[in-house]
This record gives structure tokens, sequence and C-alpha cells, in this order.
């Protein structure tokens, strides 16, 4: 039987305050990262969409940590990351890879990130690596990550390469991570329900087939959260994913019905490596 002492009082107090004060560095460092300064205006607003600050700490990420954002386009997530991780950990943007066959999109994309992060004081600790599903895998050091996250891509590892994609993708991020370390995914989902098909085309994806994909790699499911989903998001649109904002593909038409609707109904999973 536990013998309660003014001893085991005052030492299970302490790690009381210990936990509590670890959380609230944790909350006080991501949020400081979503309110820096070099943050740009138009970034804020999809704030209320995308929910960078409940989302980074369901993914349990820490500022020591080594992270790869895998593929961040113009860096809507770097502007967070790289200042989160700037001096105590390491911050890798996964870009695109480049090579013969890469389309001027990617190129002029690659080319904007990297002026942004030569010009920026908090992304100045970022090491820009390239990945591609099947060409360009090691975007990173075999087993040197805590955290690979990646937002709203899987679709397009889906829509350019199928299965093969995924697997490629999913086995990449499991070969970077650490044993034990979590690899965090927000994508647009598709329900159950809906014909196969449409993850071709539409830019949405199954939750079960992005799970599967994952599990075929070696990764296990933990936790899902709530926080990016949007009920008012039917996944049933004339241009896809692409038809509500920020793309707004179909221009003026019915341009008030999608801007009420808002971004997309999101995924968002932790899985572990064991």
């Amino acid at each position: 039987m536990f013998k309660c002492t003014l001893r085991s009082v005052l030492a299970i107090s302490t790690l009381t305050f210990t936990l509590l004060s670890s959380s609230v560095v944790l909350a006080d460092a991501i949020s400081d990262a979503v309110s820096n300064a070099d943050r740009p205006a138009d970034h804020r607003l999809r704030d209320e969409y995308r929910n960078p600050q409940q989302t980074l700490r369901f993914f349990d990420i820490q500022p020591t940590m080594a992270v790869a954002e895998i593929a961040p386009g113009g860096g809507w997530y770097s502007h967070i990351l790289g200042p989160l991780l700037k001096d105590n950990g390491q911050y890798y943007a996964a870009h695109f890879f480049i090579d013969e066959d890469a389309r001027s999109y990617y190129k002029k994309s690659l080319a904007g990130f990297k002026e942004k992060v030569a010009n920026t004081a908090s992304l100045k600790n970022t090491k820009i690596t390239a990945f591609h599903q099947t060409k360009a895998q090691d975007f990173a050091p075999a087993g040197s990550l805590d955290r690979v996250l990646t937002f709203r891509n899987v679709h397009n590892w889906y829509m350019q390469g199928g299965n093969e994609g995924l697997d490629g993708a999913f086995t990449s991020f499991f070969n970077a991570l650490k044993k034990g370390g979590v690899l965090g995914v927000v994508e647009h989902k598709l329900p159950e329900n809906v014909a196969d098909e449409m993850q071709k085309k539409s830019g949405y994806m199954k939750q079960s087939v992005v799970v599967a994909a994952a599990e075929k790699a070696g990764f296990k499911l933990v936790a899902e959260s709530a926080v990016n989903l949007n009920p008012l998001d039917s996944a049933d649109h004339e241009r896809g994913v692409w038809t509500l904002p920020p793309s707004l593909r179909l221009g003026e038409k019915d341009r008030a019905k999608y801007l009420a609707i808002g971004e997309s109904s999101r995924m968002t999973l932790k899985f572990v490596k064991p």
C-alpha cells in the first residue's frame, strides 16, 4: 500500500508543477510563433480555417525538435514552424524536386520560397531539401526526425501516382523518422460513401485510404482530431476542392456561397513510428 508522506506529497506536487509549466511553455512558444511579426497578414486570415495553434499542439510540436514539412509551397506553415524551431530545433522544408520534367510552376514556387527564406530573419535556420514521392525520398537523414508534417498534399501524390505514389511518400516519411517519431497529416476529407474515383480529380481523399497507406508503410494511427473539420463542406463541388477558398476557381460564380462555406473539411491524423 502506498504510504502518503510529506516527502511524497512534495514530490508529486513538484512533478505536477513541472508538467504544467512545460505545457505552458509549449503553448506560449506555439502562440508566439503564430503571432510572430514576420508572418504575412494574408496568412493570418486563414487561421480560422487552418487552426495552426490547435493543430501543432495536437501533433505535439516542441521548439527543440527536428521537424520536416513536406511540400511547404508558398510557406504558409513555414512562417510558423521556422520561428518556432529556429533557436533550439531544426526546420526542414522538403520542397519541390526539380528535374528536367519539372513543371514551370514548381520551379517558380521553389525559387520564390528560397528568396523568402533568404530575406526573412525568422526563417534563416531553414534547411531546404527536395521531396518527390518516387524520385526524391531522402529529404532528411534516415532516422533523424522527431516529426514529419504534411498539410493538404496527400491528394497530389495519389493524383500523380495512385497507390504507388502514396506508398513512396509514406515509406519515405517512415524512414526519415526516429523510432517513436510522429507523422502528422492534414488532408481534404472525402466521405467514405463516395466513389473512389473521385480521389483522382477532386482533391479530396478518403480517410480509410490515407490510413491504409500509412499503416502499409509501418505507421500506427494513434489519434485523430476534429479541429479542421468543416461540416458546411459537402466535398461535392464543380471544380473539386479548388472551388472553395482560397482558390475559388469558379471566379465570381456563386462566390458568396463558397465564401460562406469556407475552406475544405479536413482530416487531422497522428501516426507514430513504432
